[in-house]
């Protein structure tokens, strides 16, 4: 599972057949077929094309479905626009599920949660957390059953936030999530290697304060995502 989470970090389009061919040259693990689609399963992996990255995005028909608001809007301030996902994470001994807020603009992280399982509760307990701090114009999230939920959609109707979707099997349509998944596992998931969930939460603790405080990022004229988020420039 975590020689698939890290090949798939890399080639987020790859399916089980290209996964297992990569197992097999550059791992030297010959491993079945139906054994990694079933891993894949349990990790909520999915190729991204031609459909939805995540078996925990695929749309839930039962619940409403909202268009995608962000193609062509340009982004100019902070609180326009959030973005949200789930992503896997690999520990020494298990695995755990990490969801995120980000604001597009400064790519500030509102507030991030740690699950063990996939129950919507630390969804909905991140989404109240961030909402604390702010209230934005926009949220941005994939189909899954998780943000098509009542439970996710009723909040952000609550607070008036316009609720925007990503089309099927489109991550460019939460590229700057996706990016953040990709630093937060080569920067820190992949290198500490944390043996349960409490560890993680301690170093991710820690990552998302350099992330957000002490890392500058260029497309930021080399400004913190704080410094961005918060008009602090200096």
């Amino acid at each position: 599972m975590n020689l698939i989470d890290k090949i798939y970090t890399e080639f987020p389009y790859y399916g089980s057949r290209r996964i297992r061919e990569t197992l097999k040259r550059e791992h030297k693990t010959l491993v079945n077929r139906k054994h990694i689609q079933r891993l894949m399963r349990e990790m909520g992996l999915e190729a991204i094309y031609p459909k939805s990255k995540f078996n925990l995005s695929n749309p839930d028909s039962a619940h409403k479905k909202y268009p995608y608001l962000l193609r062509n809007l340009i982004i100019d301030r902070p609180n326009q626009v959030w973005g949200t996902d789930i992503t896997y994470l690999k520990l020494s001994h298990g695995f755990a599920y990490l969801v995120a807020i980000m604001d597009w603009f400064s790519r500030y992280v509102i507030a991030w949660e740690l699950s063990n399982s996939l129950e919507i509760d630390f969804v909905i307990s991140n989404l109240e957390n961030a909402l604390k701090i702010a209230i934005p114009d926009i949220c941005n999230a994939d189909q899954g059953s998780h943000f098509t939920s009542p439970q996710h959609t009723g909040l952000l109707e609550q607070n008036k936030v316009q609720i925007s979707m990503d089309g099927r099997g489109r991550c460019m349509d939460n590229i700057f999530t996706e990016r953040l998944w990709r630093n937060v596992k080569y920067e820190d998931i992949y290198i500490k290697e944390y043996n349960n969930p409490h560890e993680a939460r301690l170093g991710l603790t820690d990552y998302f304060n350099k992330y957000n405080n002490r890392r500058p990022h260029q497309s930021l004229k080399y400004l913190t995502p704080a410094e961005v988020y918060f008009n602090k420039f200096i």
